[in-house]
């Protein structure tokens, strides 16, 4: 099924880059490969399966149109793959969705309906129109055609890395990785793997800790999410698996992990920097599970699949700035100086005989917690390292100005 997905789709989704990752490679040590779905013409691995879904419609299917529920790239996948096969798709999008999500997708040719305060909610809203208006749901993930679509992205892998011995994919419903541990488990014996076959290639999902739904079905663990919890990776922020996704992880994958936030948040700063490579938090994700475990993926041949590069730019530049903080590149530091002229000149040039760059500075005399005479002085510091930033303390200090760190 999924080689007739291929086949089907082939010229009307981008057969993606899967390029060797010096940089990554140094950094994880292992031999990283990245798949790169962000090259897709939507952003996203999620136009494999819309499109193959949508090829299925009958005539009449075709003419009374199709009607899908998600808060991001399932909403656009289908949403241009129906404008480009002229079928009229509704999409439904929970109430919080932001508004660039929403007139994105009305850009690609699909009328919205804004209902629901979550994908659940808004997916019961889009079955019901089903129901009344005679439109074909398309599912994001629990759905043969939408796996075998998600699925030629492990026939891509194959065929361009044949001695891969790792995928590491993100997991939410279990779509991708469902379809892709098919297309591996079924590689041709002629693949170049030194075992012969795909059955030798170790599957890895991976999810965020605030949504281990597929982590705890593959692990057999009973849990359930944290009340309010939230994800940057908002991609994979799936409560419960798909019934044919679940099995087929549980069959056919090694392994489903969990990572965190602040890790996910680190890879897509190193994707960004490193790869030269936009993603969104579940792109990121499996270059997350490296990082939480390098040891046990040292000197193996891995690939990383980035599912998705649509995250909203004032996240982005909010994740940049606060993997800048954790890396000690951008510091925030509090000195108390005597309120007298020429002080904070006198600040200024430690600091900058210590090789840091002054961003933004904040002078202030009224708080409460500081005598009449004197003032606190607020700098954010441009900085090679945590280590170089150690050193601009140790000047400050030494020249009788003792600084505290704050967060940014």
């Amino acid at each position: 099924m999924v080689r007739a997905a291929a086949e089907a789709l082939a010229g009307h989704v981008v057969d993606t880059p899967c390029a060797a990752s010096p940089a990554l490679s140094e950094l994880t040590g292992a031999n990283v490969y990245v798949k790169l779905e962000t090259f897709q013409r939507t952003g996203s691995f999620k136009d494999r399966g819309a499109r193959n879904r949508l090829l299925a419609l009958t005539e009449q299917e075709r003419v009374s149109g199709v009607v899908a529920a998600s808060a991001g790239n399932h909403a656009q996948g289908v949403a241009y793959h129906a404008r480009s096969l002229g079928v009229p798709a509704t999409i439904v999008v929970p109430e919080r969705t932001p508004f660039t999500k929403i007139a994105r997708t009305r850009e690609l040719g699909a009328s919205v309906v804004v209902r629901g305060a979550d994908v659940a909610a808004a997916t019961a809203v889009a079955i019901e129109l089903a129901a009344v208006d005679d439109l074909v749901f398309v599912h994001p993930y629990d759905d043969p055609l939408v796996i075998a679509g998600q699925g030629t992205v492990g026939l891509e892998i194959m065929a361009a890395v044949p001695d891969v011995d790792v995928i590491v994919a993100p997991v939410g419903g279990g779509g991708l990785l469902g379809g892709i541990a098919v297309a591996v488990r079924d590689a041709p014996t002629d693949g170049g793997h030194p075992s012969g076959t795909g059955a030798a290639v170790e599957l890895v999902g991976v999810q965020a800790d605030d949504f281990p739904a597929m982590a705890q079905r593959f692990h057999g663990v009973r849990g359930a999410r944290s009340p309010g919890a939230s994800t940057i990776a908002d991609g994979i922020a799936v409560t419960a698996p798909g019934a044919l996704t679940g099995e087929l992880v549980r069959a056919l994958v090694d392994d489903v992990v969990t990572v965190s936030e602040a890790r996910i948040e680190e890879s897509i700063t190193y994707l960004l920097e490193l790869e030269k490579t936009v993603t969104e938090g579940a792109g990121a994700a499996p270059l997350a599970a490296l990082l939480d475990d390098p040891a046990r993926f040292a000197g193996r041949t891995v690939v990383l699949v980035v599912s998705g590069g649509n995250i909203e730019p004032r996240v982005l530049a909010s994740v940049i700035l606060r993997g800048l903080g954790r890396q000690g590149r951008l510091v925030r530091i509090l000195v108390d100086i005597d309120d007298t002229p020429g002080r904070l000149a006198e600040i200024a040039a430690v600091i900058a005989g210590a090789g840091a760059n002054v961003v933004e500075v904040e002078h202030g005399r009224l708080t409460s917690d500081i005598a009449v005479q004197r003032a606190r002085v607020s700098f954010v510091l441009e900085t090679v390292d945590a280590a170089h930033a150690g050193l601009v303390f140790d000047a400050l200090g030494a020249a009788g100005f003792p600084a505290e760190r704050r967060e940014l």
